[in-house]
C-alpha cells in the first residue's frame, strides 16, 4: 500500500509538473508578448518624408531589408522598383534560428495597420495580431531612437508606391519559436543630439545603423560586447565566408590610422550617382554591407560618424575580410 501511495503521489507531483510547464508554454506563446499598441496619428508632413525617405534609404537603411537586393552585383543594390516589396530571405544557411522574410512594407501591406501599430513594430518587434518579430530587424537599437524620426519614417514608408506582394510567412525553430515571445520590449526614445555635437550624434546615427550588431562578434546568438565594433562577425556567402572589419580606432587592425577624409571617401566611392555595381564573379569578394545606400548619407553625418568611431575602445582584431568557398 506504501508503494502504491508513493507512486500516486509520485504521478500527481509530475502530472502538476507538466501541467505547469504547459501553462508557462501557453503564457509565452499566447500572451506575451504584452507591449500596447500607442495610439497615435502621424501628420504625414512634406519635412517627415524627407527625414523618413533620408533615413530609411541612408541610415536606418529599412529600404534595404525590405526590397529585393541584386546578389549577382557588388553588394547587392537594391532593384529599382522593389522599394519597400519585402520578401529577403534569412535561413539557417546564414546562420539563422529559422527562416524569416522581410515583410512587405508598402502600402500594399500596411493599408489596415494603424500608426501605432507600425511604430510598435519598429520600435518594440512586435507585429500585427501580437505576433514577435524576429531581431534580424534591429529594433532594439530603432526602439532608441527620437520619437520624431520614427513618426518620420512612418510618414515616408506610408508614401511609398504600393506593390502587390505577398510574402511567405517567417518561423522560427524550436526553441527560438518560444523564446521569440520573450525578446521585444518597450520602446526607449532617446532626444536626438544637436548635430553640431558631432560625436553624440554620431553614436546616434551609428546607433540608428546598428553597426555594432554586423560589426561584432557573436556567441549564442549575442554579441560578445567587450568585442563590441570589432569586426569578425561570420557571414556566409554563396561563394565564400565574409568577415567583418574591425572598426575601432586600434592602429594596427582597425581605423586608428584612417583620416577623415580616408573614412569618407571609402563611402563616397559607392555613391550611386558615380558608381555602378559591377556582377560578381565567382569566388570575388562580396559583402552584404549596403554600400550604395549608406553612401547616400549626409557627408556631415558621415563625419559625424568618424568622429564617434574614433572615440571607442581600440581592440585589437586582425580580420581575414574573404575566405572564397573551395
Amino acid at each position: 500500500m506504501k508503494k502504491m501511495k508513493t507512486r500516486r503521489i509520485i504521478g500527481y507531483a509530475i502530472l502538476a509538473l507538466v501541467l505547469i510547464f504547459l501553462l508557462w508554454i501557453g503564457y509565452l506563446y499566447f500572451i506575451l508578448p504584452r507591449i500596447p499598441v500607442p495610439e497615435i496619428k502621424v501628420e504625414s508632413t512634406m519635412e517627415r518624408m524627407e527625414r523618413g525617405k533620408y533615413l530609411a534609404n541612408h541610415v536606418t537603411v529599412c529600404i534595404d531589408c525590405h526590397s529585393t537586393r541584386e546578389w549577382a552585383k557588388f553588394s547587392g543594390p537594391v532593384t529599382p522598383g522593389t522599394e519597400g516589396k519585402g520578401g529577403e530571405r534569412f535561413d539557417q544557411k546564414m546562420g539563422f534560428p529559422g527562416t524569416f522574410y522581410s515583410s512587405n512594407i508598402t502600402p500594399y501591406n500596411l493599408a489596415n495597420w494603424t500608426d501605432g501599430e507600425i511604430y510598435r513594430a519598429i520600435t518594440s518587434g512586435v507585429g500585427k495580431g501580437n505576433r514577435p518579430l524576429f531581431p534580424v530587424m534591429p529594433y532594439v537599437y530603432y526602439g532608441k531612437l527620437d520619437t520624431e524620426d520614427i513618426y518620420s519614417i512612418i510618414a515616408y514608408i506610408r508614401s511609398l508606391r504600393p506593390i502587390a506582394s505577398k510574402t511567405p510567412e517567417s518561423k522560427a525553430d524550436f526553441p527560438m519559436n518560444l523564446i521569440l515571445h520573450v525578446i521585444p520590449s518597450p520602446a526607449k526614445p532617446e532626444t536626438k543630439p544637436f548635430r553640431s555635437d558631432t560625436v553624440e550624434y554620431g553614436k546616434y546615427l551609428v546607433t540608428a545603423a546598428g553597426c555594432i550588431e554586423c560589426h561584432t562578434q557573436v556567441k549564442n546568438g549575442r554579441i560578445i560586447i567587450d568585442l563590441a565594433f570589432s569586426g569578425g562577425r561570420e557571414f556566409q556567402m554563396p561563394d565564400g565566408l565574409l568577415y567583418s572589419p574591425n572598426i575601432t580606432p586600434d592602429n594596427e587592425t582597425g581605423i586608428g590610422l584612417w583620416t577623415r577624409n580616408a573614412f569618407l571617401g571609402r563611402f563616397k566611392t559607392y555613391d550611386p550617382s558615380t558608381y555602378t555595381p559591377q556582377e560578381v564573379k565567382k569566388g570575388d569578394l562580396m559583402t552584404i554591407m549596403p554600400w550604395t545606400m549608406y553612401a547616400g548619407m549626409d557627408t556631415a553625418d558621415l563625419v559625424s560618424v568618424y568622429d564617434y568611431l574614433k572615440t571607442l575602445n581600440p581592440v585589437s582584431n586582425k580580420v581575414v575580410r574573404w575566405i572564397p568557398a573551395r
